[in-house]
């Protein structure tokens, strides 16, 4: 896992309010027929999990919290309510699972820090790139992941590394990449260059080295190097993101406070869009067309 910091950012249509209903067979004295429990227990989650049913901050409305300002690619023109960039349309997308109309979605102002801060929380869930850590579960409660972060591969554009499309292009270059970092374990392990990284103890120490062409590009993890080609190094590009081969995954959730009653709820529906391929497709057209990051296989 990578260090704990910060990472700065940079700069869906939803269907209608559905609600659950069921409908309860006649009884009857003479008949042996029961309903069935897996059935039962299925309306009774459909109806808790409906708008009506679920414990909101302000009732009918769904709030969801995020920093400002909000960065591309997460969001787009500093506003998470257009539905364009990757967490923006990962919100809209479980508030429509969970019956909520785009117009039913209001979102609140929450600095990244004080949102796993311990104590109440005025939004309902929180989407803000925030990994999930044991030490931050201990004051807030966690959704399933809904990105887990890949490796990002930034250059000097003009540079030896720049042109490059495949991680097999990336064997000859010289790498710069932090210590005690799952960055160095995927260089190692998927890229494995023909020549040992570069090695510095401090992310900052890499991105100097690429500064001053010591080195041909840094891998860091994808969030990342978008703040790195936006705010540290100019005329840096991303080369490509590419998946770690082992170890845990980092991993970004919804964040909740804790004790929430509507973490059943969202996991489902975080369930739900994996399993039809929108959420992946979210990504793909936030993470990896729009951003420019392409996939290096």
């Amino acid at each position: 896992m990578e260090a704990e910091m910060r990472r700065p950012h940079l700069p869906l249509a939803v269907g209608a309010l559905t609600l659950a209903a069921a409908a309860c067979a006649p009884a009857s004295d003479t008949s042996t027929t029961t309903a069935s429990p897996a059935g039962s227990a299925a309306a009774s989650a459909s109806a808790s999990c409906s708008p009506a049913s679920l414990p909101l901050v302000t009732p009918g409305k769904l709030t969801v919290g995020t920093d400002k300002p909000a960065y591309e690619p997460w969001f787009k023109d500093d506003d998470p309510s257009n539905g364009q960039g990757f967490e923006s349309a990962v919100a809209y997308a479980v508030a429509q699972k969970l019956g909520f109309g785009k117009d039913q979605v209001s979102w609140t102002v929450v600095p990244f820090d004080s949102s796993f801060a311990p104590g109440p929380k005025q939004f309902d869930f929180d989407i803000n790139q925030v990994s999930i850590t044991p030490e931050r579960a201990k004051a807030v409660d966690f959704s399933q992941g809904y990105y887990t972060v890949k490796q990002g591969v930034v250059a000097l554009e003009g540079s030896k590394a720049a042109g490059a499309t495949s991680l097999a292009e990336l064997k000859d270059v010289k790498i710069g990449v932090q210590a005690a970092t799952t960055a160095l374990e995927a260089v190692q392990q998927v890229i494995k260059p023909t020549n040992d990284p570069s090695v510095f103890n401090q992310q900052v120490d890499a991105v100097n080295a690429l500064k001053n062409k010591q080195i041909d590009a840094i891998v860091v993890d994808l969030p990342t190097a978008f703040y790195v080609t936006a705010a540290q190094v100019k005329g840096s590009k991303i080369v490509g993101q590419f998946s770690a081969a082992s170890g845990s995954p980092e991993e970004f959730g919804l964040l909740f406070q804790k004790g929430s009653k509507l973490v059943t709820c969202v996991d489902k529906a975080l369930g739900e869009l994996k399993s039809s391929g929108e959420l992946a497709g979210i990504e793909s057209q936030w993470l990896t067309a729009a951003a420019g990051a392409p996939e290096l296989k």
